[in-house]
């Protein structure tokens, strides 16, 4: 069984809702009581991810003058700053919760899940 079933298009169709869950659901699960940094960094990114998706060469892209490996890269770099973002803010609860499991979720897609298009080389990723 080939676990690896995220392809450039699958990807591409994920970036917009995904973004806009970013800037969405800190509202809905009212992050940011303690530090409203837990709210806006969230949001920040999500504003990012949307425009980095509309300039990336894919699919969905709207500009596409960003080669699909550094959107990748881009990604796989949020997923380890949401990681430690509770470590250096302090956040406790669901606000660090949230953000181990979004970091969480955009590393295993990006690193574990990624596939090739038919006919593409396959991204880099870390392998044991």
């Amino acid at each position: 069984m080939n676990i690896r079933f995220v392809t450039k298009t699958v990807h591409a169709s994920l970036d917009y809702p995904v973004a806009l869950s970013l800037m969405a659901t800190p509202f809905l699960l009212g992050l940011g009581r303690i530090n409203s940094l837990a709210l806006w960094v969230s949001v920040a990114t999500g504003v990012a991810a949307l425009i980095l998706t509309l300039f990336t060469n894919h699919k969905t892209g709207v500009v596409r003058v960003l080669p699909f490996g550094l959107h990748v890269a881009v990604d796989r770099l949020v997923g380890i700053t949401f990681v430690a973002v509770p470590f250096v803010l302090g956040l406790q609860g669901l606000d660090a919760w949230y953000y181990w499991a979004n970091g969480a979720a955009v590393l295993l897609v990006t690193f574990v899940l990624n596939a090739p298009e038919s006919g593409e080389p396959a991204l880099k990723t870390a392998r044991p």
